[in-house]
């Protein structure tokens, strides 16, 4: 085969190759989400208190550690599970019990939920219990209008009063 046939044989085959791959950058359409659809979102990591308080400890005790261990205070590692619930329009639509990450159950514990809802005006009432003992400490109620094709965030962090409803 001559060298001019090849180049040319070649050259149809990239054509076709562009081809597909510019059809295919396009022409399959694909909907993240329904026309009257919107997405909600639940995500946060969050570290939660600890299982048992820190104590103090004695002279006697601090006397037997070595001197780069002498901390005044002794406190377990361990940190209690995340307890989240999600109310959409007085309907509870997520509850999950979050253990702990790590070895010692000692890092953040994580959660992520989504679910599409249609859109239009919904209340939301997002509850957090992140202690060994008692209730939700953490309640948040609001009424929010969701566009259709929009994306509501609902973010934690307790530096800032608990929950974030983000659009």
């Amino acid at each position: 085969m001559s060298t001019l046939a090849r180049y040319l044989i070649q050259g149809m085959l990239y054509a076709a190759f562009a081809a597909t791959v510019g059809y295919f950058s396009n022409a399959p359409t694909y909907r993240h989400l329904g026309a009257d659809d919107a997405l909600v979102r639940l995500s946060f990591s969050h570290a939660a208190q600890r299982v048992a308080p820190c104590r103090e400890r004695t002279p006697e005790e601090l006397a037997k550690l070595a001197p780069n261990m002498r901390a005044p205070l002794d406190c377990p590692r361990e940190r209690s599970p995340v307890t989240v619930e999600l109310e959409l329009d007085g309907r509870l639509v997520f509850r999950n019990v979050v253990a702990p990450a790590g070895l010692r159950r000692d890092l953040a514990s994580t959660v992520y939920w989504r679910q599409a809802v249609a859109a239009g005006e919904h209340r939301f009432t997002a509850r957090m219990k992140d202690r060994p003992e008692g209730g939700f400490n953490f309640v948040k109620d609001v009424v929010v209008e969701l566009a259709p094709g929009r994306v509501l965030v609902i973010d934690f962090d307790g530096t800032r009063g608990g929950f974030l409803f983000r659009m």
